[in-house]
């Protein structure tokens, strides 16, 4: 069962997961051992993050590495754009706006 991405990344410990994987490619071992939880728990959070395409598995040996999946952050931040064009064209109105009271005064 595919994961929400928003429900995914609104967790912080998947987030500094994320941010770890996006470096270096790690173990589940060696990601719990960058928190202060059992390794069962970092598990379950690398399922979400699986589940939601954000991280790929690779097998070496005996050991799963999981790497972080840049095409999935893709999609997301192309859908982001939409927003962030509209949100920079309102801030961009605002400064306007602002100046032209600060001239008038």
């Amino acid at each position: 069962m595919k994961q929400d991405i928003f429900q995914a990344i609104a967790d912080p410990t998947r987030r500094a997961i994320l941010t770890l994987v996006a470096i270096q490619a790690l173990t589940p071992n060696a990601m719990a051992e960058k928190f202060d939880m059992t390794r069962q728990a970092v598990s379950k959070h690398i399922k979400v993050l699986y589940e939601c395409d954000l991280i790929k598995p690779e097998q070496k040996g005996r050991e799963i590495y999981y790497h972080f999946n840049a095409k999935k952050m893709r999609e997301f931040d192309h859908w982001l754009a939409q927003f962030r064009h509209n949100w920079e064209k309102q801030f961009n109105q605002l400064d306007n706006l602002l100046s032209t009271i600060k001239k008038q005064k």
